[in-house]
């Protein structure tokens, strides 16, 4: 009964407002009152904050810049095989498997569209039906910078519009079309294997979504779909190598990852497994 009250209060609450004006508090420089925060947010959470480039809540002058830490040189090595695909994020597996030809799975009776996921452009879709999808849930302790699980040249970014539903496995369970219904920003790669798209997903007081080639997509929040187009050479070319961050949350959200049929082999594992960025993923394909 109250985890179904849960899922129906987010039907109702002005989540966009709400996530605002946390994130507004988040970027706010509150001296004790910021301290506090943190610390009563590291024991709430036991947050390990020895794998921290700075180790005590007195380096954070803000909540963001807490929550959006570094980590220490060499916390997370990262498997150097091209062969091998890395985990892009710390985080926990929600599902992983096949993409049905435009058909994601969700959770149990909930499935979701690839097109409506990529921001309903269907030529950015056509390369990944039944191609394989990950789906990495981030909790508010993991480390929430988003780093390339493979090599990749940016082609598309598009900032897609929508709810900010929490995503945590409640919501994941109980709410259809989940992924494709939230507010996310799509970024689209040419690799050497083939193409990849890195979804970003929005959630409930998620203030900010950030890549590092455009700083921050949202907010401010708009009412359409907007595409960025990028070129494959020159100055303005986004180049990144596998490992290399691409952008990050203010406070916790989700990926989903696509790739092209017969590009990827994912690891024996499954939903409930832990990541850990660096820590291979799975054998990428001939």
């Amino acid at each position: 009964m109250l985890d179904t009250l849960k899922v129906k209060l987010q039907y109702v609450l002005p989540k966009h407002a709400l996530s605002r004006l946390v994130g507004k508090l988040a970027a706010a420089r509150l001296g004790v009152v910021t301290q506090a925060f943190i610390r009563l947010f590291i024991k709430q959470y036991q947050v390990d904050m020895s794998e921290a480039k700075h180790e005590s809540p007195t380096a954070y002058a803000t909540f963001n810049e807490f929550f959006t830490r570094e980590l220490k040189a060499g916390a997370r090595p990262l498997c150097d095989d091209p062969q091998k695909l890395i985990y892009p994020v710390d985080g926990t597996i929600s599902q992983l498997g096949k993409i049905e030809a435009d058909t994601i799975f969700q959770a149990k009776g909930h499935d979701y569209s690839l097109t409506t996921l990529l921001g309903g452009n269907s030529e950015h879709a056509a390369p990944f039906q039944n191609g394989k999808f990950s789906t990495i849930y981030l909790s508010p302790k993991d480390y929430h910078r988003i780093h390339m699980p493979i090599d990749g040249t940016l082609t598309h970014m598009t900032y897609v519009p929508g709810e900010l539903f929490s995503v945590n496995p409640l919501t994941t369970a109980n709410v259809p079309g989940l992924f494709a219904r939230n507010e996310r920003v799509v970024c689209l790669f040419d690799t050497p294997k083939g193409k990849l798209a890195m979804v970003l997903v929005g959630a409930t007081i998620v203030a900010s979504i950030e890549t590092i080639w455009a700083g921050t997509v949202t907010p401010p929040a708009g009412k359409k779909v907007q595409t960025w187009t990028y070129p494959a050479t020159g100055l303005n070319a986004v180049h990144l190598k596998k490992g290399e961050e691409m952008g990050l949350f203010k406070l916790g959200s989700t990926i989903v990852a696509c790739f092209e049929p017969d590009m990827v082999e994912f690891a024996d594992v499954g939903p409930g497994e832990v990541t850990r960025l660096g820590n291979v993923f799975g054998q990428l394909k001939d």
